[in-house]
């Protein structure tokens, strides 16, 4: 999952970055509305952390314009602990949620995959694929009873390939979700990326689960047909 953070406060910013991405979540970040404006209509994202107190564009001009252009990403402000007003107006703007500063960084965690959750067609919990189940809440997989000891970003693959089973999904797909706009997108970190993954998902594992669809991309399913 691919998540924009829009804050100008550096201090706030790398707490946010530092948490998300030890959460398994790809992050870019933004520290002022323009540039937050020009990513978010630029690139797709699964979910957007808007901070309203901006410098040049504020977070409420920020949201109106996406809503505007009908993107609909899913939308946390940020907003002061007194700003009743803020928090009403972007509620009535578009914004999904809103979080006063300073807040607890597990209820963020919380809203956010509650409005990931509530912006994808409905998935069971946990995703079972024959006999490897991922649990997308605890952030943890299992194959044949066995845990899997995965990075935050093996997970974060392996979660969207679980989310999306028996769907072919191309090279790009995967990056635009699992990795950040630093990432390049000719250097072989999927594949290497994907080759540890399937060390721990398929290996001593009769039936492989993960499949290399060739010149495409790749695909979870059962079996390689």
């Amino acid at each position: 999952m691919r998540i924009l953070i829009v804050e100008d406060d550096v201090g706030m910013a790398e707490f946010l970055r530092t948490g998300l991405r030890e959460s398994g979540y790809a992050l870019d970040v933004a520290a002022d509305g323009h540039e937050g404006l020009r990513l978010a209509t630029s690139h797709p994202y699964d979910a957007i952390i808007l901070d309203l107190m901006l410098p040049g564009l504020n977070g409420l001009a920020v949201l109106r314009e996406l809503r505007s252009r009908e993107i609909d990403t899913p939308v946390i402000c940020l907003t002061a602990r007194h700003s009743v007003d803020d928090r009403i107006r972007g509620l009535d703007l578009g914004a999904d949620d809103y979080l006063a500063k300073p807040f607890n960084f597990a209820e963020l965690l919380a809203r956010l995959r509650a409005l990931l959750r509530r912006g994808q067609s409905v998935v069971a919990n946990p995703i079972v694929v024959s006999d490897l189940c991922v649990d997308v809440v605890a952030r943890t997989a299992t194959r044949g009873g066995q845990r899997l000891e995965l990075s935050p970003t093996e997970f974060a693959l392996l979660e969207f390939l679980a989310r999306h089973k028996g769907e072919i999904l191309s090279r790009t797909m995967i990056l635009e979700h699992v990795w950040d706009l630093h990432q390049d997108p000719l250097s072989s970190v999927l594949e290497v990326h994907v080759n540890r993954l399937r060390k721990k998902v398929d290996h001593g594992f009769a039936a492989p689960l993960i499949h290399t669809v060739r010149g495409i991309g790749y695909v979870l399913r059962e079996d390689a047909s």
